[in-house]
């Protein structure tokens, strides 16, 4: 199966200039959403991890499911002042803006390792800041699974110059 096929693009969109990559084609197709879930679970195999993180939202889908069947507990980094405990937080560059993600200082602790899986990743902005909050907490980050690679943008070399494992499922230019 070819995943790539069950993604949509959607050109200017959150901006112009923007080519969006969809995943909710990929995510309502139950076929192509079990085998995505198959290859994270296949990805993350060689990695040695205690908890599965995910950003908000769309990793939270992938997340979740690898979650479960692995029997890991997961783990949400959430936008600022969605979450009602107390928080790590950290600010970060997008490639259209600034934001923030933050976690629960009690969901990790000294000695975790955690797998984080997100939808996509292009210049990798929020995957450093997820990598922070992991390490902030004082766990380790056992590497990255990513349903896709915008290649172009340079965001999985950039996490695997800082030592990172990084695996993706598909690869799509960025522009």
């Amino acid at each position: 199966m070819n995943l790539k096929d069950f993604i949509r693009s959607i050109p200017d969109y959150p901006k112009k200039g923007i080519l969006f990559r969809d995943i909710t084609t990929l995510i309502k197709n139950e076929k192509a959403f079990s085998e995505t879930i198959d290859l994270i679970i296949e990805k993350s195999k060689n990695l040695e991890f205690n908890k599965i993180a995910a950003i908000e939202s769309r990793g939270f889908v992938f997340a979740s499911a690898v979650s479960y069947i692995l029997k890991k507990p997961f783990i949400m980094f959430r936008k600022k002042d969605k979450l009602p405990a107390d928080v790590h937080s950290v600010d970060f560059e997008l490639e259209y803006g600034k934001a923030t993600i933050e976690v629960h200082k009690d969901s990790i602790v000294e000695g975790d390792t955690i797998l984080i899986i997100d939808d996509l990743i292009a210049t990798g902005g929020t995957a450093n800041a997820a990598a922070k909050l992991v390490e902030i907490s004082k766990g380790k980050v056992a590497g990255f699974v990513f349903v896709i690679n915008l290649f172009d943008l340079n965001g999985s070399d950039n996490l695997i110059k800082k030592g990172y494992q990084v695996k993706n499922l598909i690869e799509f230019p960025g522009h």
